[in-house]
């Protein structure tokens, strides 16, 4: 395995191939961003998370240029439906070999780790399609790093990598988890503005991708019916509004339909209300018992058994059901579960097909508070064609050393794993936002 450095003569590979690293960066003044850009970006990036303090920053990004990024993204990611619609080989040049498709678990801030994965797999192509479960920044200390660079390949090739939203992209976790405090420090004056920005674009991130009709990919994973039933409407010609009542009723699972009517664009998904799938999608786990039921260990959410796993992949005609958002953190304190050592476990077979959970940050979390680490490996699933059903797996060992750098957050009080949420905070910090 070879390890990242600035210079390729110290055994890495300079990400700009044979050009120059090039600071700092500049906008194209066509505004259109290509490969040569991205691989310049990657190496400036890998080059200043070790050779620059994080306040100099904006000498390597000016925030004209994190602007012109993050405005163009948020356009195409903000048009994008709900759950989106990936057909690898109607979509892939026919000339051209066939279709691959690279899931992606947590990435967490761990820059050099995500670029190693991007060497390994094989950047973005014509043929190579990119599918991000989510949770990009938090705890590691180069989210912004990490989440720019995946921003400019959706700009540079917005039909072929595709990036879902997770938990931590909310108000909420990134002022608890560390990556507001990261913009703050890299950007000084200029960082909440900036910041501000990072939530706009998050709030246009899709929920879910289903892949060639088989597979269903998210953060959490499944998701509850909130279907409403309308109420009498209201007497008088002023007021011909229709209100709707959310009565009660049995959990269920939802469908794609109501999925698609959901409102993705919050802060912080609601866990009380009627739009409760966000939340339900970005936060949910499964379970080892049978059944729908709320998720209360995290305060928002649901648990879903090996029997709802069935009848979802039944019910829309699918294989697997990919997940993230469960680290080596979280899966120590889950009986009937598997670790995360290998980066990905497999936690219901059924009949239809399977649940796996994939997580792509290795060596997790990059700061904490004890001696023992979990020192689990990271992974990366490439589904080919001509099913996309049948997941390989590809596991990787985190890049060392890592650079020194200081965490962002109080990673000694604040805890593991997103358990125990403090709900009212959310609130508080929608409200402070808005």
């Amino acid at each position: 395995m070879w390890l990242l450095h600035a210079n390729p003569e110290e055994g890495g590979r300079d990400f700009s191939d044979t050009n120059p690293i090039r600071t700092p960066l500049t906008w194209p003044s066509d505004g259109k961003v290509d490969l040569d850009w991205i691989r310049n970006l990657m190496s400036v990036f890998d080059r200043s998370s070790k050779d620059l303090p994080p306040t100099d920053f904006p000498s390597v990004l000016p925030v004209p240029v994190f602007d012109s990024l993050v405005l163009t993204a948020s356009k195409i990611l903000h048009k994008e439906p709900n759950c989106l619609t990936i057909e690898p080989d109607h979509e892939s040049s026919a000339a051209a070999a066939a279709a691959s498709v690279v899931i992606v678990g947590d990435l967490h801030g761990q820059l050099h780790d995500f670029l190693f994965l991007l060497q390994d797999a094989g950047f973005p192509s014509e043929n190579r399609f990119f599918v991000f479960n989510g949770d990009y920044v938090d705890r590691g200390a180069w989210g912004l790093e990490t989440f720019l660079i995946l921003l400019a390949w959706k700009v540079f090739m917005p039909h072929r990598v595709y990036l879902l939203r997770g938990n931590h992209e909310s108000k909420y976790c990134t002022s608890v988890y560390g990556f507001e405090k990261e913009v703050l420090t890299k950007y000084g004056d200029k960082g909440k503005h900036v910041y501000r920005k990072c939530l706009g674009c998050f709030e246009g991130l899709p929920l879910a991708s289903i892949i060639a009709g088989r597979v269903y990919t998210a953060h959490g994973g499944l998701f509850r019916s909130v279907s409403m039933t309308p109420s009498k409407r209201s007497k008088g010609k002023k007021n011909r509004r229709l209100s709707f009542n959310s009565e009660p009723k049995p959990l269920a699972l939802g469908s794609l339909e109501e999925l698609s009517k959901a409102r993705r664009s919050v802060l912080d998904p609601p866990w009380e209300g009627v739009n409760l799938i966000p939340g339900d999608v970005l936060w949910s786990d499964p379970s080892a018992k049978p059944g729908l039921s709320p998720n209360n260990e995290r305060g928002i959410g649901l648990l879903w058994g090996p029997d709802c796993t069935e009848d979802f992949l039944k019910r829309f005609n699918l294989k697997l059901i990919i997940r993230s958002h469960e680290g080596p953190d979280a899966r120590e304190k889950r009986p009937g579960f598997g670790g995360m050592e290998e980066g990905y476990t497999v936690d219901h077979v059924v009949e239809s097909g399977k649940l796996i959970t994939l997580f792509s940050a290795p060596d997790y979390p990059q700061f904490q508070a004890t001696e023992k680490r979990y020192k689990n490996k990271g992974a990366y699933i490439v589904l080919e064609a001509p099913n996309f059903d049948h997941p390989k797996f590809h596991t990787f060992e985190a890049i060392s050393p890592r650079p020194q750098v200081n965490a962002y957050y109080d990673y000694e009080d604040v805890i593991d794993s997103d358990e125990e949420l403090d709900l009212a905070s959310m609130v508080t910090a929608s409200e402070e936002t808005s």
